[in-house]
């Protein structure tokens, strides 16, 4: 762990330490963090760039497939030159060229199992950028079991959420008390379509969600769910409860 800023570092993130909220110590704190992100796509792209730029030591990028020609609409860290490459390396080395400070791994597969449990045990903090309900209940599993802070988001069509959960914190809801029951048919982009602003818009509030919890500044969104009508660019907040019969945090499952 680094607890100094070299010169070159000061001058790089000089807009960030600027705010008193953050200073020396906050930037210090994306320093030393590892951060998996699981998902390359729409919502992974902006939340890798993004978290590599504001100084973010070490990000994991998990994601198993390719650059198609349909993903250019809206996934921005790609171009036509990348088609047919792996999604996971190219956003690592589009990130790393932005940010060499910032050690960027990228992991060509679907994390499941013991590969997913050790990949969320190993990390600061989660970001859910998949686009399916198996991967995102794994990943929250994970996150619970572990005590590791996830943050969720999720675009299709012209809506958006973003939430946080946070099993650190005795009354934090987690991503299954939001959803009871597994839904693999539901629609995803591919299927529905989506906006791609839409898809920028959610993943830079995961990316600044996540820079709140590792710097410890602000209030994060645990115990809300934020919600956002694109066509209206109407954006709203619930309030999101523990669910004491959850399958997953409830008191009676946990070990």
């Amino acid at each position: 762990m680094s607890d100094t800023l070299t010169d070159e570092q000061l001058l790089r993130y000089s807009r960030q330490i600027l705010m008193p909220e953050m200073d020396v110590a906050g930037q210090l704190c994306l320093a030393n963090a590892r951060v998996l992100v699981v998902g390359a796509g729409g919502l992974g792209c902006p939340v890798v760039l993004y978290l590599a730029a504001a100084g973010v030591g070490e990000l994991t990028v998990a994601d198993p497939d390719i650059v198609e020609l349909t993903n250019l609409q809206r996934q921005i860290a790609f171009t036509m030159a990348d088609i047919d490459r792996f999604k996971a390396e190219v956003l690592a080395e589009r990130a790393m060229a932005t940010n060499p400070d910032c050690r960027v791994v990228p992991k060509v597969a679907h994390l499941e199992g013991q590969a997913l449990d050790t990949a969320v045990a190993g990390s600061d903090l989660v970001l859910d950028a998949s686009d399916n309900f198996t991967t995102r209940f794994a990943v929250n599993a994970a996150c619970v079991k572990h005590r590791v802070p996830l943050v969720s988001g999720a675009a299709i069509r012209a809506e958006g959420q973003v939430a946080v959960f946070d099993a650190r914190q005795m009354d934090s809801p987690c991503y299954r008390c939001l959803y009871a029951v597994d839904d693999d048919e539901a629609l995803n982009c591919s299927q529905a379509g989506v906006l791609g602003p839409l898809v920028g818009m959610i993943g830079t509030t995961q990316a600044m969600e996540a820079i709140k919890i590792l710097a410890g500044v602000g209030q994060s969104l645990t115990g809300q769910l934020l919600l956002l009508d694109a066509l209206t660019l109407q954006w709203r907040s619930l309030k999101l409860p523990r669910d004491p019969e959850c399958p997953v945090c409830g008191p009676r499952h946990q070990g």
